[in-house]
């Protein structure tokens, strides 16, 4: 089992930065892949950026390649989501997940089956 927790996310201009974390209790996070998604205002939820559990292996949306950038440390359980550059389209509300143990990449999303609560971000024009 694992539980996912978001920082809180916020309001950023475009253009601007903003760094998300999600801490995450369990045994077997270190062994899991753990992922970014986002539920856009309206829409339905869609991949961010995924990371493999030995952190060497990482996949991000078209959207989000070049300004985004995915990582973890597996001491102390974290995951990030470092992102610059931001439009008005990334506000969404943002999502950490994670999968039961696995050692293939990257994995069907379906295998997401630990997730977070969800933290805002908005990015005004």
């Amino acid at each position: 089992q694992v539980q996912l927790v978001e920082s809180e996310g916020g309001l950023v201009q475009a253009g601007g930065s903003l760094r998300l974390s999600c801490a995450a209790s369990g045994r077997t996070f270190r062994r899991s892949t753990v992922a970014w998604f986002r539920q856009p205002p309206g829409k339905e939820r869609e991949f961010v950026a995924e990371i493999a559990w030995s952190a060497i292996s990482t996949n991000y949306a078209d959207s989000g390649k070049g300004r985004f950038t995915i990582s973890r440390d597996n001491v102390n359980n974290t995951l990030s989501l470092q992102m610059n550059n931001l439009k008005p389209e990334d506000t969404a509300v943002y999502y950490c997940a994670a999968t039961k143990p696995v050692y293939v990449f990257p994995p069907s999303v379906n295998e997401y089956v630990y997730w977070g609560q969800g933290t805002q971000v908005t990015v005004s024009a």
